[in-house]
């Protein structure tokens, strides 16, 4: 164990004992994310650095304060990616908080979520002790379920030390072809499309413009274009990093959280609505744009108060409602839990972190 984690469980030994809350910190740039920010800053920086990569096994591992750009750059030198394509929102952005708050870019539909491409994690929980899940390589995955419980909690279940993710080869070919379609149309072509052998990584329909992603082979690529038709974008890369991070001129109202400026926003509230590729087309009277071939819309809402339509509308077309970013949220970020299913989050919540200090309330209260 490293001096800075041996201190680093002597502080959540002594917050346990006090009862301390902790809120865990690495590049801030999420901060904007979850329920209102409680406790002492615990910050996890430092702990930074690439543990163990050979491009061979497909395999990255990482300290939990290690930028997200630093894992990029190196495993683009290799010819390899993260094939969930995590938002950045800022450039202090790290894995560690990428994998707590569980968030997955374009390519997600197609390449897998956070969550699917966890392999192994390490967390020091509340008790102070370090523990490990999962593994280093594809084919060790004892604790592989575990590990995936760590993506997505907000750091509510302890600090992740390190962790092993599954690295995917870069295409040999892209292309991102443009469609003038209204939403309806633009919605009932990417479902046949995705039930086509197309090489889609990618698709975002705004302003009545549908954007779509083909990546893989040279052959395959030419062959889908053809197929698909449609105007090719230029300068495609910096259009999905702008949709990834938020950048779009779609969240201009919001651009001031990108820099982690958790207290910039107000007036409109943005919502992400996952549902089911097929439901219709619904804008609530706000802006709207939708990714992920349809399973992903994200509503711009001048009414902080619509929050009881958008979700029940997300729940009946499969789905739930999260207030990604807005300054009241008072009706709760995350769509309630059933009773059943909140008493398993409270016991697993109260077997790794028993005395509540890991980021209170971060994701319900009653966490």
């Amino acid at each position: 164990m490293s001096d800075l984690v041996a201190a680093w469980r002597d502080r959540v030994c002594a917050a346990t004992a006090a009862t301390t809350p902790l809120r865990i910190v690495g590049g801030g740039s999420m901060d904007f994310y979850g329920q209102r920010l409680t406790g002492e800053v615990f910050d996890v920086s430092g702990h930074a650095g690439i543990v163990d990569y050979d491009p061979t096994e497909l395999v990255i591992t990482a300290r939990c304060g290690t930028r997200l750009f630093d894992i990029e750059q190196a495993m683009a030198q290799s010819g390899q990616m993260l094939a969930f394509e995590p938002p950045h929102f800022g450039p202090k952005a790290t894995i560690g908080g990428s994998i707590a708050a569980g968030l997955s870019g374009p390519r997600r539909p197609y390449a897998g979520a956070v969550r699917d491409l966890v392999l192994g994690i390490r967390l020091l929980d509340g008790r102070g002790e370090e523990l490990a899940f999962g593994g280093r390589v594809m084919k060790n995955v004892a604790g592989f379920d575990v590990s995936r419980l760590i993506a997505g909690s907000l750091g509510t279940l302890g600090v992740i030390l390190e962790v092993s993710l599954k690295c995917l080869p870069l295409p040999r070919a892209e292309t991102t072809r443009i469609f003038e379609l209204p939403a309806d149309e633009a919605l009932r072509r990417l479902n046949v499309w995705s039930a086509a052998p197309l090489p889609l990584s990618a698709s975002c329909w705004h302003q009545g413009r549908l954007s779509v992603r083909l990546s893989g082979a040279d052959s395959a690529v030419a062959a889908a274009a053809r197929r698909l038709g449609g105007e090719p974008l230029d300068d495609a890369v910096s259009y999905w990093a702008a949709v990834r991070d938020q950048t779009h001129d779609f969240f201009a109202p919001f651009r001031a959280q990108n820099n982690g400026d958790a207290t910039a926003s107000s007036g409109p509230a943005l919502w992400r609505l996952s549902v089911r590729a097929t439901a219709p087309h619904t804008a609530f009277g706000g802006a709207t744009m939708i990714e992920w071939g349809g399973a992903l819309r994200w509503l711009v809402a001048q009414e902080e108060g619509d929050t009881e339509q958008a979700r029940a509308w997300a729940a009946a077309h499969g789905g739930h409602a999260t207030l990604f970013r807005a300054s009241d949220k008072s009706a709760g970020v995350f769509q309630p839990l059933p009773p059943a299913l909140l008493a398993l989050h409270q016991r697993l919540k109260a077997a790794l972190d028993p005395a509540g200090i890991f980021n209170p309330g971060r994701m319900y209260a009653e966490l």
